[in-house]
């Protein structure tokens, strides 16, 4: 059998199923699970923080649709960014990317291990949690090894099987619903505007993923239709799930319980059918959701590097694929990802961990930025070969309203996130001056 044979078996494009499945499931991961009893304190108002939010990314999923649509190469925000601005402007972005991708893989697979005890006890000591936390990050990484086929297949399983008891809750729990348990329209003594910030703030991270079908673009079956339909697609069908569990659970959990809940939906299930099954099912869901979000991160986790290599601005080792995956960047996001997640059980620093979880809300805006302005930069300098011209007036507006809500975003990140996310934005700087000299060095090189 031949090397391109081979390729071939194993690489497989996605078509719009699967590119709507990893959208989806790069969006829902774990949080949905915790986040109707993280914004409760705010009261019912947070549901109008959650509107906002959802208008926004999908403000956010139209542009990188019609991004898309111009330029339909693996990288996505790394494309658009350096096509608009240059070099230096598409490594941030890439950089940015990256570090967002390998950070939230350990925090995926710390919050996993939480779900998995319920169902096999692993917290009894601090070596099996360590070994349980590893192989929920290595099991996607070998499914992207083993190829974008069994890629699109896992994510296509993973999502189909932790929407089923999501949907449970969020149509089924309308019928149980109980006007009298949600509680007060809005808590405290801040403003409604203060309070709707304050939610979203907890809730900026549960719209990244956006951009999931845009970063792996090359690999999508005629990417210039099917990545803007399947990000609007799996955008949406995120955001019904969002809404209507959030507003589900609000209804079948008495407001004074649902507080205090470490698990809602475990609480919201049991409530409709009584018994404590529920709390085995959720968190089966949540497991599944989880390791098929890990594995679309970790795939995303190599295509932009993938894309910056190839273009001489990251090590040329990350442009080399087998079995149409970046295998060098999926192994080194493993391998980071693992030893943030083993500092974070053997130190003790779950302030630091937390603080780098939020650090990618921070980092993943900053690709989100620069491809709104890069929309902005395409439609204000006219580049007709790059925008739809009946559709201007609403583009432009479009483009404006996914900036806005992606500096919402950066400031939603907090001082702190923003403080340490810049630092990691600069040592990036020292990256680049290494590669563009390099870069430089060969264009001369090639010249004489």
């Amino acid at each position: 059998m031949t090397t391109q044979e081979t390729q071939s078996k194993h690489a497989r494009q996605f078509g719009l199923p699967v590119a709507t499945a990893l959208v989806m499931g790069n969006i829902i991961g774990g949080g949905i699970f915790l986040l109707p009893a993280s914004v409760a304190p705010f009261g019912t108002i947070s549901l109008v923080a959650f509107a906002v939010l959802t208008a926004g990314a999908i403000a956010l999923a139209l542009v990188f649709g019609r991004l898309a649509e111009r330029h339909p190469q693996t990288g996505g925000p790394y494309v658009y960014a350096r096509e608009a601005f240059g070099d230096f402007a598409g490594f941030l972005a890439a950089w940015s990317y990256w570090i967002t991708t390998w950070v939230s893989n350990a925090a995926l697979a710390v919050a996993a291990v939480g779900y998995l005890d319920v169902l096999i006890p692993v917290h009894e000591s601090k070596a099996t949690t360590i070994t349980a936390a590893l192989l929920l990050q290595w099991l996607p990484a070998l499914a992207n090894l083993a190829g974008t086929r069994y890629v699109g297949a896992v994510q296509l399983v993973a999502t189909v099987l932790k929407f089923a008891p999501l949907l449970l809750v969020a149509v089924g729990g309308l019928f149980f619903f109980d006007p009298a348990n949600l509680g007060p329209f809005q808590t405290g003594g801040q403003s409604g505007l203060g309070a709707i910030s304050a939610s979203a703030a907890i809730l900026l991270f549960s719209y990244l993923g956006v951009e999931s079908a845009a970063v792996s673009a090359g690999e999508v079956r005629d990417p210039r239709r099917n990545v803007g339909r399947a990000t609007i697609l799996g955008t949406m069908g995120a955001a019904v799930i969002y809404l209507l569990g959030t507003l589900s659970v609000f209804g079948t959990v008495p407001h004074d319980k649902l507080v205090g809940s470490t698990a809602p939906f475990t609480d919201a299930v049991n409530s409709m059918f009584g018994g404590t099954w529920g709390g085995t099912a959720v968190a089966l869901a949540a497991l599944v959701s989880m390791v098929g979000a890990l594995n679309g991160w970790t795939l995303l986790s190599a295509q932009t590097p993938y894309a910056a290599a190839k273009d001489g601005l990251f090590p040329q080792v990350f442009g080399k694929k087998k079995r149409g995956v970046p295998t060098v960047g999926v192994l080194v996001t493993a391998v980071l990802a693992s030893l943030l997640t083993v500092y974070n059980y053997t130190a003790g620093s779950k302030g630091v961990f937390e603080i780098l979880v939020l650090v990618t809300t921070f980092t993943a805006t900053v690709p989100y930025l620069l491809s709104t302005a890069a929309q902005i930069y395409f439609l204000a300098s006219g580049q007709g070969e790059r925008v739809h011209r009946p559709r201007l007036i609403r583009d432009a507006v479009l483009a404006v309203l996914a900036f806005g809500f992606s500096m919402w975003l950066v400031a939603g990140s907090g001082y702190e996130a923003v403080y340490q996310g810049v630092l990691f934005l600069f040592a990036g700087v020292l990256v680049y001056a290494w590669m563009a000299a390099r870069k430089q060095h060969a264009q001369e090189k090639s010249a004489v």
